[in-house]
């Protein structure tokens, strides 16, 4: 009832190229040439530390360490009293269904 069809490959219709021949070609060693430019390389500028700039980098690592440790105590904290919270919810429920089947 249900047969799959299976695509028959097409043929290709109209001019077909054959492929390319390629040759080898000999590699021959070339004769390097002085480097044209004589101006040095510009070099990368050097970075100086005072005792202002390390202090600043200091107190801003500071800073983010202290921004991103309370950061995850807060989100620790959220998870606690929500994993208490519904602790309690689970006590309070059983100690209603267990009431229930006392009364009957």
């Amino acid at each position: 009832m249900l047969r799959p069809k299976i695509p028959a490959m097409p043929t290709p219709t109209g001019h077909v190229t054959p492929p390319a021949v390629v040759e080898p070609t000999a590699v021959l060693p070339s004769v390097q040439a002085p480097p044209v430019s004589t101006a040095p390389a510009p070099s990368r500028p050097v970075v100086h530390l005072t005792p202002g700039t390390v202090l600043a980098l200091v107190g801003g690592g500071t800073a983010v360490v202290l921004v991103v440790g309370t950061v995850l105590v807060s989100m620790l904290l959220a998870v606690a009293i929500t994993g208490a919270s519904v602790a309690v919810v689970a006590l309070v429920v059983r100690s209603l269904l267990a009431s229930e089947t006392k009364r009957r």
